[in-house]
């Protein structure tokens, strides 16, 4: 008898998904506590490859993660946590303490906001497995093997030089198995600088196909003179139309590997409200998606959500306006879920997509 798992069969294609990174364990004080009043902390799994994976299984992707986690209770809880969500977890590493001296899993605290106070996120992610592990005895290209396409961030190759190799070797091997590949850059400020961000992140540019976000990334108007600035030197935070065409173009004339490039904008009224809308370049062409305002439950892995549901979009082959609604109406239902991970379905996010947000009761 052939195995399979019946839930994974929205994909006709048979397309195959894997991304690499970090899970953590995420402490939340419960009823937007702040840190110092609680006397206890509520328990999940997150981080933003691992929400990814997780987000696309739900929507009915073959997915499967890979990452190195303490052999121990955490590190073994963390693996169930995605496999009971329908992630395949088949080559993540268990490691013993000779492989990984400090053992541990590493960790994320999170007060959550409410109103004018925002959230915060305190790491205590350091000497995790994932940052002590020596991959240099993984066999990459066994590992890709069979899949279609990559997902990378910019988040993993900020634990330490080991997973910074490791990110750039995943990216070779993706390529010389014409794989299709997406990068989010998703700069932390508590992993690394700025500078240190794009420079990395630069390098990984000639790799990718789809881009998620347009930092942190060097864009010089001159290579050989820097002085003369960056094109994304003051484009605002919420740019227009053509503000935002201006950057894609220069991206797609300076890598032309790029396929598509997409990005969501945020309005932050307050910590409790927000608005979103994207951008999209496809095809010489730059979409916008409309906008959406909604109220914040839960508004980690929002970001992770816009990527899992483009990558979706275009792994179904849906139209570039279709594809840019359906990301920001994942992203924006994600915000109404607790959690890192987006447990919508499909035809909850083609609903908002398609623009019912009244949030009425089915029946």
């Amino acid at each position: 008898m052939i195995h399979y798992n019946p839930l994974l069969q929205n994909m006709e294609n048979g397309k195959k998904f894997i991304t690499m990174g970090e899970i953590m364990l995420r402490l939340t004080p419960p009823n937007y506590e702040k840190i110092r009043m609680a006397s206890g902390f509520e328990a999940s799994y997150g981080g933003s490859e691992a929400n990814i994976a997780l987000a696309l299984a739900n929507l009915g992707v073959d997915s499967t993660f890979f990452s190195v986690v303490p052999s121990n209770s955490l590190g073994k809880s963390a693996v169930r946590w995605l496999r009971s969500n329908d992630v395949h977890c088949t080559p993540m590493i268990l490691t013993s303490p000779e492989e990984t001296p400090t053992h541990r899993l590493g960790t994320y605290y999170l007060e959550t906001g409410y109103g004018i106070r925002p959230s915060k996120v305190i790491y205590d992610r350091k000497h995790s497995a994932m940052a002590e592990y020596d991959f240099s005895d993984v066999d990459l290209g066994a590992l890709l093997e069979g899949f279609d396409w990559l997902h990378l961030s910019g988040i993993t190759p900020a634990l330490g030089e080991n997973c910074a190799q490791l990110t750039l070797d995943l990216l070779r091997v993706a390529k010389e198995k014409n794989m299709t590949v997406s990068f989010d850059g998703n700069f932390r400020s508590a992993l690394w600088t700025w500078e240190q961000a794009r420079d990395f992140c630069t390098q990984c540019l000639p790799y990718v196909d789809i881009l998620l976000g347009i930092e942190p990334y060097h864009l010089w108007k001159d290579e050989s003179d820097h002085s003369k600035g960056d094109w994304k030197d003051g484009v605002p935070l919420q740019p227009s139309y053509e503000e935002q065409d201006e950057v894609f173009q220069h991206f797609v004339e300076r890598y032309p590997n790029l396929k598509c490039i997409a990005r969501h904008v945020r309005y932050a009224h307050s910590g409790s409200e927000n608005s979103l809308k994207a951008f999209m370049w496809y095809d010489g062409h730059t979409f916008e998606s409309k906008l959406f305002t909604f109220t914040i439950l839960d508004r980690v892995g929002g970001g992770d959500s816009f990527g899992g549901g483009l990558i979706y979009a275009c792994l179904n082959d849906y139209d570039p306006q279709s594809t840019i609604e359906f990301a920001v109406a994942a992203s924006c239902l994600k915000h109404s879920v607790e959690g890192d991970f987006n447990m919508v379905s499909v035809d909850e996010v083609k609903k908002l997509a398609g623009g019912d947000a009244s949030g009425r009761v089915q029946r």
